[in-house]
């Protein structure tokens, strides 16, 4: 057991606490247009995330999440998380997100996310 997990606890990966901007896109279907918003971390697993939005979003609906990742390429390249996943929960301001697929994208370091 570590310390961000109890024995009731039934995640199969670890949670870390971890506070980072994001920004995301509910996607949609061809008759509508994808919604965007922003927020941020409130903690994360390799199957898993859990941020905060002034969304309050469905379980089920499909979503691609952008996080500023605190580490570099070669120490010099920002890098984000880009993670997409269906929404297992929504309560008042925070989004639980089951992730199925994430890859680590180059951002320029004056974009901003």
């Amino acid at each position: 057991m570590n310390l961000f997990t109890d024995a009731t606890d039934r995640r199969s990966s670890d949670r870390f606490p971890i506070e980072r901007r994001v920004r995301f896109k509910i996607l949609s279907n061809r008759r509508h247009p994808d919604e965007l918003g922003a927020g941020k971390t409130v903690n994360m697993s390799s199957t898993g995330l859990l941020f905060t939005s002034d969304l309050v979003l469905m379980p089920g609906r499909k979503m691609e999440v952008s996080i500023s990742w605190p580490a570099q390429l070669n120490s010099k390249t920002p890098l984000q998380l880009v993670t997409r996943g269906t929404v297992v929960r929504s309560e008042d301001s925070t989004i639980a997100l089951e992730i199925q697929k994430h890859e680590f994208h180059t951002q320029s370091a004056n974009a901003a996310i």
